[in-house]
């Protein structure tokens, strides 16, 4: 039987984006953060960036000069989750726009590996690339209004991780990882008539690797 895939976002469902690009444009405008709210549109105009040329030259230097894939605290729950759900056997398939900005895409992957890694996420494989209905999944889960129109009119399963700029969406939604968790397993089990909640002989938490490594 094929395996069940699950298609992940990174940033604003595995990383906390707003919070860390606030933190960079503040110091680019010179400005207290408190001026630049977290409840903000998917094109972040309560911020003004025009003031400073924009979204795009703003996202451009934040990932080449500070790091912005590499220094992004990741979303709370989203480790354990996600290594509870690989242990149950489902694939996990890591899919990201990062290749965004131009004549950057060798910090921007090296950045998000790095990443991966030192938080510990698991997954199967990555595909960096903007049109997710070519990456085949049995559900996806993404904060972006556009990105979940897209998958929805191409007839798949997409989940809605809870942001500010996606509210007018149906659900389903997902508050939070533990929620998210819950949601895939259950269409997991409708599809493969059960899921073991971890597989017999794996030590659980996200820290075993770190933990033989020590061994």
């Amino acid at each position: 039987m094929e395996p069940f895939v699950f298609g992940v976002d990174l940033d604003g469902v595995c990383g906390d984006y707003t919070r860390t690009f606030r933190s960079i444009v503040a110091r680019e405008l010179e400005v207290s953060e408190d001026v630049l709210p977290l409840e903000r549109s998917w094109d972040f105009r309560e911020w003004d960036l025009d003031r400073a040329g924009g979204f795009e030259r703003l996202h451009a230097l934040a990932v080449s000069e500070h790091g912005l894939f590499a220094t992004m605290p990741p979303i709370e729950g989203v480790t354990d989750a996600l290594w509870r759900l690989s242990d149950a056997g489902i694939h996990i398939r890591v899919i990201t726009h990062r290749l965004y900005v131009n004549w950057g895409h060798a910090s921007a992957v090296a950045d998000t590996v790095s990443w991966l890694d030192e938080h510990r996420i698991p997954y199967r494989d990555i595909c960096f690339l903007g049109n997710k209905p070519d990456v085949g999944a049995d559900v996806y889960i993404d904060d972006g209004p556009h990105n979940i129109e897209q998958l929805r009119a191409a007839g798949y399963n997409a989940i809605v991780f809870d942001q500010p700029y996606n509210r007018h969406l149906d659900g389903p939604r997902a508050q939070n990882w533990l929620e998210l968790e819950e949601m895939v397993m259950d269409l997991a089990a409708l599809r493969l008539g059960a899921m073991q909640p971890q597989l017999p002989g794996v030590d659980a938490g996200s820290d075993r690797l770190l933990r033989r490594r020590e061994l």
